[in-house]
């Protein structure tokens, strides 16, 4: 009889040893390797030649590139405009969706008010083995969703979830969620490394087949990153993230991964007693500013996905009474602040190392991009002169080590997005400044360092 074999692999990372360990020495992680068992070993040759020149087993057909027809990826849309623009225009049939987030971000929610809208013209199954069918009814009701067509199905097994999918042949199915569930094959507790990674492959492999939309929840870290082992983010098609924070009411959905569509996308929702409503105009949230003028503040223009989006920066300059000086970065990357300070003691003439450095990004948006390197600065010498910024001012650039401002990708509409929101004034790298004048809004261009600072203080 073939001998069965284990595995160690971390729960973390998806990394595997040939025995146990206290620490994955890939992600560093403590006690998160744990025993798989794998299938018997096959007995047969691998590699076994039929004949001269040939290998056992059927051949798959080989084609060349430029003869596959392109034909565009048939979609239809989820009846949130915000969810359709994250996954690239639309649900495709056949495809696996990852969706994570913290607990009460909003996930099951927006889950349920998409698979309610989508009943009404189509077959949906909401699969749930975190709560009960009363759980969810009476999120519904309170919600004051359709619930007419929508399939509700309690169950964590994941052979009876495939055999009532074939059964009612659902055009969209949500798992809620892959952590909980387990199949009978694998000997090892739900949630485990063997178990996501068994149960993801077999729903994934019947939504390929049977051209099912299927859609996973998630659980995340207390990282932020998706749980489980990192092979499931390989299996699925697209992977998105619904992120916020818990005393704010605004949710954010980001797709880190799209085999359908552009990555980085940035979808917008609110959170209210009727579920989750969309915003249609995101700038207008992140630019809720206060009355008063205060110093310390500018704003600025990201690009997100495919969409400007105006956020106010924020930075707070003090003297630190500690002998290491604090550098505090919320929705930015603090790394990044401390090599920007050190560039503007150096090619700016203005040196804060003694003072405590705090930067926050208005609305819970994280900026990623290089972008944001002017408009930092600008605050951060704001606060620390005391001098209040025109709030018709806005500011975009990279600023490089030797003290040159960079120009940005999409600048034409950047600006565009500024003057649409009334803003009179911008500073922005040379290389951004339009050939043609934009309407009603005075666009600066500067090289250094030094001209953005002399041009607004």
């Amino acid at each position: 009889m073939p001998k069965s074999k284990t595995a160690f692999v971390c729960n973390d990372c998806g990394a595997d040893y040939g025995k146990w360990q206290g620490q994955c020495s890939e992600c560093s992680a403590w006690n998160t390797i744990t025993e798989i068992r794998l299938g018997p070993a096959s007995s047969g040759k691998i590699g076994q030649r039929a004949g001269r020149g040939g290998y056992a087993g059927t051949r798959a057909e080989v084609r060349v590139l430029k003869d596959i027809d392109l034909v565009d990826v048939p979609r239809f849309s989820s009846g949130f405009t915000e969810l359709d623009r994250v996954l690239g225009g639309g649900l495709v049939p056949g495809s696996a969706i990852l969706i994570g987030g913290h607990p009460g971000a909003g996930k099951s929610t927006l889950l349920l008010q998409t698979l309610c809208h989508l009943a009404a013209g189509g077959s949906a199954l909401y699969v749930t083995g975190e709560e009960s069918p009363q759980q969810v009814a009476m999120r519904a009701d309170r919600l004051d969703l359709a619930v007419d067509a929508l399939q509700l199905m309690a169950e964590t097994e994941v052979d009876a979830i495939l055999a009532a999918a074939d059964e009612f042949r659902p055009r969209v199915m949500v798992v809620d969620s892959i952590q909980v569930m387990h199949s009978e094959g694998i000997a090892s507790a739900p949630g485990s490394v063997s178990q996501v990674r068994d149960c993801a492959a077999q729903l994934t492999r019947y939504a390929k087949q049977s051209g099912v939309v299927l859609i996973l929840v998630g659980h995340v870290t207390k990282d932020g990153n998706l749980a489980g082992p990192k092979v499931l983010e390989h299996m699925i098609d697209c992977s998105i993230l619904l992120e916020g924070e818990h005393d704010s009411r605004f949710r954010t959905l980001r797709s880190s991964k799209n085999r359908f569509g552009a990555v980085n996308e940035l979808g917008v929702f609110a959170m209210t007693d009727r579920g989750m409503r969309e915003v249609k105009n995101p700038s207008a949230i992140f630019l809720d500013r206060a009355e008063e003028p205060a110093s310390g503040t500018t704003v600025m223009v990201v690009w997100e996905g495919t969409r400007p989006l105006l956020v106010e920066i924020q930075a707070l300059v003090d003297d630190s009474s500690l002998g290491n000086p604090r550098r505090v970065a919320v929705g930015f990357e603090q790394n990044r602040l401390a090599m920007l300070l050190a560039v503007l003691h150096r090619h700016g003439g203005i040196m804060v190392g003694d003072q405590d450095v705090f930067a926050n990004v208005v609305g819970g948006v994280r900026v990623t991009e290089t972008s944001a390197d002017l408009a930092l600065l600008v605050a951060v010498v704001s606060s620390l002169k005391n001098r209040i910024l025109s709030r018709d001012w806005v500011v975009f650039g990279e600023v490089g080590l030797s003290g040159e401002i960079r120009p940005v990708p999409s600048g034409q509409e950047r600006l565009s997005e500024a003057a649409k929101h009334g803003f009179k004034r911008a500073i922005v790298p040379k290389g951004n400044v339009p050939k043609q004048a934009i309407a009603g809004l005075e666009v600066i261009g500067v090289t250094r360092l030094s001209e953005a600072l002399e041009a607004l203080l």
